[in-house]
């Protein structure tokens, strides 16, 4: 720690993460151990943080993170949107196809920035909102292959039809984003993606990742 920060506020930031990285919430003394500090400061922690909402206890005393981070999340989609977009707008104009981030939303996927090629006389209309399962579509599959370790060489999803009849689509995962999942994929009116847009989505969506970090 150094003279311009606050150790306390390190500590409250470091307990977000810790449960953030957890579905089973962690104890007290769970905390204490893993912070380093004891457990009379990990209470105190946890009360403030209980205030605002970003923690709750659940009647076995282990805490998890609160609704009070869903607040913080909405603004965060605006901050990814404007990251993304030089990497999708390349993307979108290099394939001649519609370019998307998409997102994971609750169990959905959800498409937080779209970019449209500007020289193509025909393109897929796809717009930011637009939701759909994970596991319809390339943007979603990507992003559970991901997750589940299924995604493997080279590295993107290629889908069919599944979203939109007459429509394919290839996506690529983010990948090396803590507590963010998503996915950058094109969408065209095409029976088949061809070879080269594969490679070229896993590219963009590196760039993205990068341009998050």
């Amino acid at each position: 720690m150094t003279a311009e920060t606050s150790q306390t506020l390190d500590r409250g930031l470091r307990v977000l993460k810790l449960l953030a990285d957890t579905d089973h919430g962690l104890t007290v003394t769970e905390l204490s151990n893993r912070l380093g500090v004891n457990r009379t400061v990990v209470y105190r922690l946890l009360a403030t943080l209980e205030q605002h909402a970003l923690v709750r206890r659940d009647l076995g005393g282990r805490a998890r993170v609160g609704l009070g981070v869903l607040r913080l999340g909405r603004q965060v989609h605006p901050l990814v949107r404007e990251a993304a977009l030089p990497a999708l707008r390349s993307l979108a104009e290099d394939i001649g196809a519609t370019a998307h981030l998409t997102l994971v939303d609750g169990t959905e996927a959800l498409a937080v920035a779209v970019v449209e090629p500007t020289w193509t006389d025909y393109h897929v209309a796809y717009r930011a909102g637009f939701r759909h399962p994970l596991d319809r579509g390339a943007a979603g599959r990507a992003i559970l292959g991901a997750r589940q370790g299924t995604l493997t060489e080279p590295g993107y999803t290629l889908t069919h039809g599944e979203l939109e009849a007459g429509a394919s689509g290839a996506a690529a995962p983010l990948v090396g984003i803590t507590g963010l999942e998503g996915s950058v994929g094109v969408v065209m009116l095409a029976d088949a993606v061809p070879e080269r847009v594969g490679p070229r989505v896993v590219d963009a969506a590196r760039e993205v990742a990068d341009a998050l970090r």
